[in-house]
């Protein structure tokens, strides 16, 4: 499907060393994107710098620092001229904790991470998408961003802001060439959630029975999601949210 044709586009990344992150970055990279991603993690992105020598770059970085994710977005602006594509992704659990369980620098490192690291990767990136009149924008909600359960207390309002912080940024630049949505997953087996799957794995099974579809979903699955949200063939979809939870919200 020529629409879903990457090739000389450009994706910036976040989160991009596990999970959700990594499979994205992958599913670019094999549409023939250029691909640059930042984590904090170094590992599991110097094998995919092995793996695509040509069209990967990385840095090993936190969204929540500004200064570092000015320097990085003017780096890969350098390298390939351009970012066509920006995919927030990078996240933290909060492993369910209830407000009261929450102290404040839980909250705060939750809160840097999810919400605001993105505020400072899409605003470092947004001036040369204006500049060009053309962007799209995915940012990484989650299921917490729709329901209670998916999380703890800063963890699901986290996800609520982003869901918020997603709607807001399309209305504001849609008419300047800028598109921008969001993606809800729900139980996406990745490294974020290998505690449900120690022991016997009771959580993951209570989570897959408790899923409409009855399993957990591959991160290539929200990867391919992406795939067509940052396409031609999406440019009609503006300020969504889709869920990919195999029926959960549905209940």
């Amino acid at each position: 499907m020529e629409q879903l044709n990457f090739k000389e586009k450009v994706v910036f990344v976040t989160g991009a060393a596990s999970g959700i992150g990594y499979a994205q970055a992958n599913a670019f990279l094999k549409q023939g994107a250029n691909v640059y991603a930042i984590d904090v993690q170094e590992k599991p992105l110097q094998e995919l710098k092995y793996e695509n020598p040509t069209n990967f770059h990385y840095t090993v970085c936190s969204v929540t620092n500004k200064a570092d994710v000015d320097i990085v977005v003017q780096r890969s602006l350098n390298l390939y001229g351009q970012i066509d594509v920006l995919l927030n992704t990078a996240g933290i659990l909060d492993d369910y904790k209830k407000t009261l369980e929450t102290d404040e620098p839980l909250w705060d490192l939750i809160m840097d991470t999810n919400l605001k690291g993105m505020y400072y990767v899409t605003n470092a990136v947004l001036p040369h998408m204006l500049k060009r009149k053309k962007g799209v924008i995915v940012n990484m909600a989650s299921i917490a961003g729709l329901v209670a359960g998916g999380g703890g207390a800063a963890y699901t309002a986290s996800k609520h802001a982003i869901i918020g912080y997603t709607k807001q940024l399309d209305y504001d630049y849609c008419r300047d060439g800028v598109r921008a949505n969001a993606i809800a997953p729900g139980a996406i087996q990745t490294p974020m959630n290998k505690k449900d799957f120690e022991g016997e794995g009771v959580m993951a099974k209570w989570v897959a029975e408790e899923t409409p579809v009855g399993r957990w979903a591959q991160p290539d699955e929200v990867a391919n999601l992406t795939l067509f949200l940052a396409s031609d063939a999406a440019d009609y979809i503006h300020g969504s949210v889709i869920p990919i939870d195999g029926g959960w919200t549905m209940k």
